[in-house]
């Protein structure tokens, strides 16, 4: 972070090959210095480097009196720049920007300095956003994240950060464009899948004409690349979700022929070839259709066949297609025999 020691004014800014020890920094003669406390007998002492205990020794100081000045300011920049995840640290900046009424933009630049070098770094998005509240300004913060998700596409620090500012300042209006174009690039791109729904849920959602739109572009999605589990879990989700109550999974328009279509494109393949993803949905459409209603007697024999069907997806499944699952599939097995037989079904599977 030489930039960020750059900004530093003070006489006493060196570089680090030129670094001067707090304790002997003239403008510093007034403080005495508070070592960390571990008690007499530390189970694991951190061998801390000295610039490390120096800095933090007159940090410690400076806490314990309330400064909050301009040199109190800057030895938090040089704490950070030991430890960016120190809460107590960004906590005290905050209070000493607002005493001392410091532009708040040069600390969003900053913040950013930050980010970039240390992109996972709770502490550090957690300031930014408090400065953004402070602000009421947002106009940054898509196209920063933008930035950052494209050196790492799934940092759950930098999508929660975007979900906040959209939903905050209900900035909406291009973010549906932001995540296709994501998806175009990397279909499994399972964080964008995850945006999708939150930017629909949050906007127009899920309307009969919307929830069509978006079961299309999953099929599509899966068409593509069947192996792919995201598309699977949206489509999955919006349909058991979105759905009105009384409208079982199953009965959606073109769901069922769209399996079964998929489950002819991979009619002989090998069981590894073929997607424990399809399969899996398959039999979630089974299971919808077998809970939806009471059988009457003269269906016991389609309901037999429909349980029948499910316990055959679960076997392919725990033995050829998906067998590092296999507990869960027999699992799954038992539980629909015992759900949705006829009470005698509870002895029928000891798979």
């Amino acid at each position: 972070m030489a930039s960020v020691e750059a900004n530093d004014s003070s006489d006493e800014e060196v570089g680090e090959e030129n670094w001067i020890f707090y304790k002997d920094r003239p403008g510093w003669a007034d403080v005495t210095p508070v070592e960390q406390d571990d008690g007499p007998h530390p189970v694991v002492a951190i061998a801390y480097s000295d610039r490390f205990k120096d800095v933090f020794d007159y940090f410690r100081a400076v806490l314990l009196n309330g400064e909050k000045s301009e040199r109190a300011f800057k030895l938090t920049t040089d704490a950070l720049d030991f430890n960016p995840g120190n809460y107590t640290v960004w906590h005290y900046r905050r209070l000493i920007l607002q005493e001392l009424k410091k532009d708040l933009w040069a600390e969003v630049a900053f913040s950013r300095e930050i980010i970039e070098e240390h992109p996972k770094n709770y502490q550090v998005w957690n300031h930014r956003r408090i400065l953004i509240e402070w602000l009421q300004d947002p106009k940054h913060e898509l196209r920063f994240v933008e930035i950052i998700l494209s050196r790492d596409a799934k940092n759950y620090h930098a999508w929660q950060h975007r979900q906040w500012a959209l939903k905050t300042f209900q900035i909406w209006d291009d973010e549906l464009l932001y995540v296709e174009s994501l998806l175009e690039e990397d279909i499994r791109n399972n964080s964008a899948w995850n945006q999708r729904h939150f930017v629909i849920s949050n906007t127009t959602q899920y309307t009969p004409e919307v929830l069509r739109v978006e079961v299309d572009f999953a099929k599509d999605a899966i068409r593509t690349a069947v192996h792919n589990e995201s598309p699977w879990n949206y489509l999955k989700g919006i349909l058991s979700q979105e759905l009105e109550s009384d409208t079982p999974m199953y009965t959606y328009p073109g769901i069922q022929e769209f399996v079964e279509n998929l489950l002819g494109r991979e009619e002989g393949l090998q069981a590894p070839e073929k997607s424990s993803y399809l399969h899996s949905f398959h039999l979630d459409l089974i299971e919808s259709e077998l809970e939806e209603k009471q059988w009457s007697e003269d269906q016991k024999g389609k309901k037999h066949s429909l349980l029948d069907s499910a316990s055959s997806i679960c076997t392919t499944l725990a033995n050829q297609i998906d067998p590092i699952r296999k507990n869960y599939w027999n699992y799954r097995n038992r539980s629909l025999r015992i759900k949705c037989g006829d009470g005698n079904e509870q002895t029928n599977n000891k798979t």
